[in-house]
């Protein structure tokens, strides 16, 4: 196929987390670190605390269940169908009680590579606040 890359339904570099679980869609290792997809299946409880990105733009667009998104001065709640574009600087959460499903598209951000960094990780490491803290960074990740 050259240069094309088909991903089929249920493929693709995933990684099973605690509560969701992670398809790569489009690495940014083919972007040029500029865009990547991420099929993202939400368990229920799922929840992600506030953070912002200072270059990133993140894109959700859910596609099962309901995905609450929670701003400083507002929360939504996206359902089937529905997009939501985070422009970086905006500080955010996300919690989907639930179970959903979401394509998340990511511009100017490799969220896949700090999925795969992730997965290589030990209790300890995630233990470490202090590595934490600066492997965020790494991905333009910033936490309160």
């Amino acid at each position: 196929m050259g240069d094309k890359e088909l991903i089929r339904k249920g493929e693709g570099e995933n990684y099973n987390y605690s509560q969701d679980h992670c398809f790569i869609k489009l690495s940014s290792h083919k972007t040029n670190g500029e865009l990547s997809i991420v099929e993202d299946t939400l368990k229920p409880g799922f929840y992600l605390g506030r953070h912002h990105h200072k270059i990133m733009t993140e894109v959700f667009y859910v596609l099962e269940g309901e995905v609450e998104l929670i701003f400083d001065d507002e929360s939504i709640t996206a359902k089937p169908g529905d997009t939501i574009t985070i422009p970086p600087h905006v500080w955010h959460a996300a919690s989907c009680k639930n179970g959903g499903k979401m394509l998340t598209i990511f511009k100017n951000g490799r969220f896949d590579v700090y999925l795969e960094k992730l997965s290589k990780m030990s209790e300890a490491d995630f233990a470490n606040t202090e590595l934490m803290k600066s492997i965020s960074a790494e991905f333009d990740i910033y936490n309160q």
